[in-house]
């Protein structure tokens, strides 16, 4: 959806666009083309990406800075800083997919890791064969929606010990009836999503991540986050419904003020049916903006 953040974040007031997900570059990239006025801070937790970035953003050079971490670091990295816009696309990116020794793929055979960040200490590995069924269980429920969590979490403690990714592939699809199987996608995308995220805390750090660079926007200045699954989707629109929402004592005879946030556009932009066939993975996108209107 680089098309969309592009339009979306033209024009924006001069000063710093925070890219919390740099990845591989593209939306810097957009963004950077299309505002003269904008310096780029981006952020990212795999050096893989870090590098691939300052590499496509050479031309750029003088008017952007990297920096590895988490969401929950944001503070430390871009402190006090005003932000003329952020952008947040979630989720697990193509490169770490198409790696089978990163271990994100269900269809590319290897180690049971996930880790966005290689140095970080909690592996799939860990949590396929340590933790105990009720947690399996609990964490594939809450992180995906699998209504089979519990088959699929006692079918895994009952292979263990797992190796690679194809191995855990093999239980979770043998785990779904047959004729789930036959519906929305690989039977074993859910469960694989649900340890990506506990491997990398994603949900937990979303929250106060979005809290703080909403905070930090200037007046003018826009956020983007590009969800892929209801979780991420359920913590970003809250936090943009609570910035754009003004509450005030019942019963007061005060006029009613005006939010200091507004919502772009009511519902989620989704790709176009061409990007979906250029890149299936897009599919399950969607896109939400706010933007500052008041200090």
């Amino acid at each position: 959806m680089v098309d969309d953040v592009a339009d979306l974040a033209t024009p924006l007031p001069a000063g710093t666009f925070l890219d919390a997900t740099v990845g591989g570059g593209g939306h810097a990239e957009a963004v950077l083309g299309a505002n003269d006025g904008l310096e780029l801070l981006g952020v990212d937790r795999d050096p893989s990406a870090l590098a691939a970035t300052a590499a496509r953003l050479e031309r750029f050079a003088d008017r952007v800075t990297l920096h590895r971490g988490r969401f929950d670091q944001l503070q430390d990295v871009a402190g006090a800083a005003a932000l003329s816009g952020f952008l947040f696309d979630l989720g697990v990116s193509s490169p770490q997919l198409d790696l089978a020794d990163r271990g994100f793929s269900f269809r590319n055979d290897g180690p049971l890791d996930m880790r966005m960040d290689p140095d970080a200490r909690l592996t799939a590995d860990d949590i396929v064969n340590q933790y105990d069924q009720r947690e399996l269980a609990e964490l594939i429920r809450r992180n995906s929606d699998e209504r089979f969590a519990a088959r699929i979490a006692a079918d895994i403690v009952a292979a263990r010990p797992l190796a690679t990714t194809a191995q855990l592939a093999e239980v979770v699809v043998t785990a779904i009836p047959a004729p789930a199987r036959r519906r929305g996608g690989h039977p074993a995308k859910r469960t694989f999503q649900a340890i990506r995220i506990e491997v990398n805390d994603e949900l937990r750090i979303l929250g106060p991540a979005l809290d703080y660079v909403l905070d930090a926007l200037v007046p003018g200045g826009r956020g983007i986050v590009i969800t892929y699954h209801s979780g991420e989707d359920r913590i970003t629109k809250d936090a943009f419904r609570r910035r754009t929402l003004v509450e005030h004592p019942p019963g007061l005879p005060v006029e009613q003020p005006e939010p200091d946030y507004r919502i772009v556009r009511p519902m989620a932009r989704r790709p176009t049916d061409e990007e979906v066939a250029s890149n299936p993975r897009a599919a399950s996108a969607r896109l939400r903006s706010i933007e500052r209107v008041a200090a």
